[in-house]
């Protein structure tokens, strides 16, 4: 007797929709709508019998019986993407798909890809930008960089580097933040914000030990990139992410308020799916991104030594850490 299944796309929404919680997030992250996904899933409970979702006004929750369901669906299509893998023919079309925030891929990984093109000029690379959570092998991708304080349990971490949080902003904001001994009074400056960041503003006071700052009040971005460029414009004093800032830094279009930077708790980490340990292009990506990493740490180490102390005194980036 032939096994009785239901339409493999109606799968795939409620995968999705189970794993976010949520239909909108669910249709984003397949490229459909949302009514889509709600349809597709209306038909997969009339198929099965069952509901597999409680929907409450702002929530949306697994019903027993979906919650049941949920990690058959999963492996299943774990199972077709790893057997997809595997065929001879799939291996003659790889392309190489990497999850990572926009400013990392913007300013790291994007200036060091011809690099990798160069010993792999028949692999395709893929970069996703889109903030979303990623799940190996069902959404297609072979890695992520992800910011985090530790590995995740369960999957293949692997530390890229850390960052140093140190306050920067242009030139001429900080000389008008000077006071009677030469020093830069953040009281008196603009914060400019990160939305999404872990560690902000809040985190640097808390360890550099300084008092008497509101680290609420000021501009808000949703992007590192944003928030650059806005301390560029004069607009407040950012708090940098080195090494991340150091291009900015080097060509003084940013410059550091002369306060101590701090280590962040948060690294970026490489992810990587299972298949990474089978196909020679996805272990010689990461390799390659591995290596790319360390000599990036080295650069950054010189970068941070800063120039010698004569030119120091002039740009008045002292103890820029």
């Amino acid at each position: 007797m032939p096994l009785r299944l239901p339409p493999l796309s109606s799968l795939r929404f409620f995968e999705a929709a189970g794993r976010h919680r949520s239909f909108k997030l669910a249709a984003a992250e397949l490229n459909v709508t949302p009514s889509a996904v709600s349809h597709g899933i209306v038909g997969l409970e009339q198929a099965l019998g069952v509901a597999l979702f409680l929907r409450e006004p702002r929530r949306l929750s697994l019903t027993a019986e979906g919650a049941d369901y949920l990690p058959y669906v999963s492996e299943a299509l774990s199972l077709i993407a790893i057997g997809m893998e595997r065929l001879p023919n799939n291996r003659a079309k790889r392309t190489i798909a990497v999850s990572c925030a926009p400013t990392l891929a913007s300013r790291w990984l994007l200036p060091r890809l011809h690099r990798f093109r160069s010993r792999w000029p028949n692999v395709g690379v893929t970069v996703d930008t889109s903030r979303r959570q990623v799940g190996f092998p069902v959404d297609g991708f072979d890695f992520a960089i992800r910011m985090s304080r530790a590995a995740a349990a369960g999957s293949a971490w692997t530390r890229l580097f850390g960052e140093q949080l140190i306050p920067v902003c242009r030139p001429a904001y900080r000389d008008g933040l000077l006071n009677e001994d030469g020093k830069v009074d953040l009281r008196r400056a603009t914060l400019i914000h990160i939305t999404p960041a872990s560690e902000d503003w809040q985190a640097w006071l808390d360890r550099s030990g300084i008092d008497g700052i509101e680290p609420t009040g000021g501009l808000r971005f949703d992007t590192m990139q944003l928030a650059f460029e806005a301390a560029a414009m004069g607009l407040g004093v950012a708090l940098g992410r080195r090494p991340l800032v150091d291009r900015e830094l080097a060509s003084e279009t940013l410059v550091t308020t002369g306060h101590e930077a701090v280590a962040a708790e948060t690294a970026y980490w490489l992810v990587s799916s299972e298949a990474a340990e089978r196909r020679p292009d996805l272990l010689g990506f990461r390799r390659w991104l591995l290596r790319e990493a360390e000599t990036f740490g080295d650069d950054a180490a010189a970068v941070e030594a800063g120039p010698p102390p004569a030119a120091r005194e002039t740009s008045g980036a002292a103890n820029d850490g």
